[in-house]
């Protein structure tokens, strides 16, 4: 039972200190300023009835009596978690208008009117609108951001449904992404029934509160409260968030280039991709000590092999959704018997080893009693420890709000029981699931934590590979991420996609996850070559696997899954067809080494992703602004992956301003229009630059 105190946290949104929003959980992630750039020219002026601000000349707000552009008010929202999975409702008791303004130099005190009493205070730097709440009682804002009618918006985080954001609405709180992610889909209404777990479109592991305009700026709202882009008016963007905001941050460049490189300077950039990296696929297995007969099938037959990752090297459990892991993070002899043996035979072959963690511990496990004797987990509201449903299992959540407890979990379990094991990287899972009803040790309602809880789990994994010397060398990959990820996270990859060619949850949507997220500052993205989640008969076709690696082959990092249903499922080694294919893949990849190499030196260097929008480079061209199912791949290539079943032609559009070259036909084209093109498998869609620096390593991919 609930005590009354418990219950009042839950159901109103958190109050904050009188300064606003700042969180003060760890200095490494609390907002950081920035240099303004020769470029941000940000003005401020003052009219006869309000204030305008503007960016190198273009207007952001405009505040008057008769047109105010911030709102504050009260909200009492209902949410409710379930796996990851989060049913949100707000009830609006107050949303006030704060026409006027009584200004005094850079700083703006607003209230409902004259005479009233301020409720928020507003400060003006060279960079930046700094937010100030004078009224304990608000717990909503808005902010509206002058729009043009023609302007497109993209980031938002990692966005796997919509590119363009522009005529939506997008809340932005990290989860589970759904199953289908489409309610008018059969998968998606029965997963809500059985597990409410269906998804929608805006539902994404990754959000950030950032955008980028078609209007070459970028805003940046540091918060980490539940919050709201909505791009739905023609005349203005509105932004909500469930706390006043530290601060508004404003990013101006002549070019989309430029304004990509300051983001990522803002909120960090990745190292080069490891050398071992290059030397192909990491091959996804979980059939304990099978998988390394598996791995040998597959190198005869072929395939280039950089790793292999056998996330059930914890050991495994059956649940009614499949094979689950055994959440006890350190290796299972039984499963995987003389693992550190088998280890160094496959680093002496040039093959890296790599496994599975997330910030969970199961109860059933050696490691539980350790940490609970030490205090390591987040409370119950009766200061117990609380225990979390993942599945048909139970887990303790470790508290990264304690130093002590993140300390102990990157030394003990990643440093001790992964890297001086041997493991050359993993999979860092489930960043998104803090529970919003713990207590943490930071004294921070985990509402307001829950969105910054991937980058605390991000900064444990950077921190344990640091302190074995390795950074740069050990590779990590999540799904989950917030504001500064970036800094942290050397590689993402695209959650769990069903395994199919669906709209809102299959093939296509790694793409637009890989350009939405790589012009927020993450360079390098991939996913689960065939999908991963199978569920009420559905199920992989030989197809699906050979198209999702085709695209694979043109992505910084090649890597298959089994799924969560392995016997349900084909498998890359079960199929000689698939099997050649997917080797010939492979060869594709590696052949890419020098290319990839130096779009690898160009992210660390400079922040620019591997997989990019075509109006990166091609901002003069208007047709490129919504493209979101084909990318470039750095400057020089144009990969438009077929994502569509039973599909053997693609019509794809080549941007104006340079020439094209078919790679597997030879036949040039001129950009500024869309072609037809044979895509039989095996022949996805790629395009080179007549001028390209590997034009002739690009050539030479038609007799592979």
């Amino acid at each position: 039972m609930c005590s009354g105190r418990a219950r009042h946290r839950m159901a109103h949104w958190p109050r904050f200190p009188a300064h606003g929003s700042t969180i003060p959980w760890r200095d490494t992630y609390r907002g950081c300023g920035r240099q303004q750039s020769s470029t941000d020219k940000m003005k401020f002026e003052t009219t006869q009835d309000g204030f305008s601000i503007s960016l190198n000349g273009r207007s952001i707000l405009r505040h008057s009596a008769a047109s105010p552009c911030i709102f504050v008010g009260h909200g009492q929202e209902r949410m409710d978690m379930y796996r990851g999975n989060f049913e949100v409702e707000d009830y609006i008791v107050e949303r006030s208008a704060l026409r006027h303004a009584d200004i005094d130099g850079n700083t703006i005190n607003l209230s409902e009117a004259e005479g009233r009493a301020p409720r928020l205070e507003l400060t003006v730097s060279e960079t930046a609108v700094h937010f100030r709440s004078l009224d304990e009682t608000i717990n909503r804002f808005w902010i509206r951001i002058h729009a043009d009618n023609d302007e497109h918006v993209w980031g938002g985080g990692e966005q796997m449904s919509y590119f363009d954001m522009r005529g939506r609405r997008f809340p932005l709180w990290t989860s589970e992404p759904g199953v289908g992610r489409d309610k008018t889909s059969e998968i998606t209404f029965k997963s809500d029934l059985k597990d409410k777990a269906g998804g929608d479109y805006y539902n994404t592991n990754y959000p950030q509160p950032t955008y980028i305009s078609s209007a070459r700026y970028a805003l940046h709202v540091e918060t980490a409260a539940y919050s709201v882009f909505d791009f739905r008016r023609k005349t203005f963007h509105e932004i909500e968030t469930w706390a006043v905001p530290e601060r508004i941050e404003l990013f101006a460049a002549p070019n989309f280039v430029e304004l990509v490189e300051a983001l990522s300077l803002r909120f960090g950039r990745q190292p080069e991709l490891p050398d071992w990296v290059y030397k192909g696929a990491i091959i996804g297995l979980k059939d304990g000590v099978n998988s390394f007969e598996r791995l040998e099938k597959m190198r005869n037959a072929g395939v280039q092999v950089s790793g292999l990752w056998c996330e059930d090297w914890v050991g495994l459990r059956q649940t009614s959704f499949g094979s689950r892991l055994f959440w006890d993070w350190q290796a299972n002899d039984q499963r995987y018997p003389g693992l550190h043996e088998r280890i160094a035979e496959l680093n002496g072959e040039g093959i890296r080893f790599l496994g599975y963690v997330n910030p969970y511990l199961c109860v059933d496990g050696s490691l539980f009693p350790e940490a609970e004797a030490a205090g390591y987990f987040a409370k119950d509201p009766l200061g117990r420890t609380a225990i979390v449903d993942f599945g048909e299992f139970d887990c303790g959540v470790v508290d990264f709000t304690n130093r002590q407890a993140a300390d102990w979990f990157a030394e003990e379990v990643i440093g001790r029981r992964m890297l001086d094991f041997g493991l050359t990287g993993w999979m860092a899972d489930f960043g998104e699931y803090l529970p919003i009803d713990v207590e943490l040790a930071n004294g921070i309602d985990a509402k307001l934590m829950h969105n910054a809880w991937p980058t605390l789990w991000a900064e444990v994994n950077a921190k344990a590979i640091a302190s074995r010397g390795k950074t740069g060398e050990a590779l990590f990959f999540m799904r989950a991420g917030f504001t500064g990820v970036q800094k942290h996270c050397p590689l993402l990859w695209g959650g769990d996609q069903s395994v199919d060619f669906s709209r809102h949850d299959g093939l296509v949507t790694v793409m637009c996850a890989a350009l939405s997220s790589g012009l927020l500052g993450n360079a390098y993205h991939h996913s689960d070559i065939g999908g991963y989640t199978s569920l009420f008969g559905n199920v992989r076709t030989p197809e699906l696997l050979m198209r999702w690696a085709e695209m694979a082959a043109f992505t910084p990092v090649m890597r298959s899954h089994e799924g969560n249903r392995p016997r349900d499922n084909i498998q890359i080694d079960q199929d000689p067809e698939v099997l050649e294919h997917f080797a010939r893949m492979t060869r594709i990849y590696v052949h890419l080494t020098p290319y990839l190499k130096t779009l690898s030196k160009e992210a660390a260097a400079r922040g620019l992703p591997v997989q990019r929008p075509l109006f990166l480079h091609y901002e003069h061209d208007p047709k490129t602004y919504a493209i979101q199912d084909a990318y470039l791949y750095g400057p020089e290539l144009l990969v438009a992956p077929v994502w569509h079943a039973a599909q053997d032609v693609r019509n794809v559009y080549l941007p104006e301003g340079a020439r094209w070259v078919h790679v597997w036909s030879g036949v040039e084209y001129a950009g500024g229009e869309e072609v037809t093109v044979a895509s039989p498998i095996g022949c996805p869609p790629v395009f080179y630059r007549t001028d390209a620096a590997f034009a002739e390593m690009f050539a030479a991919l038609r007799e592979m």
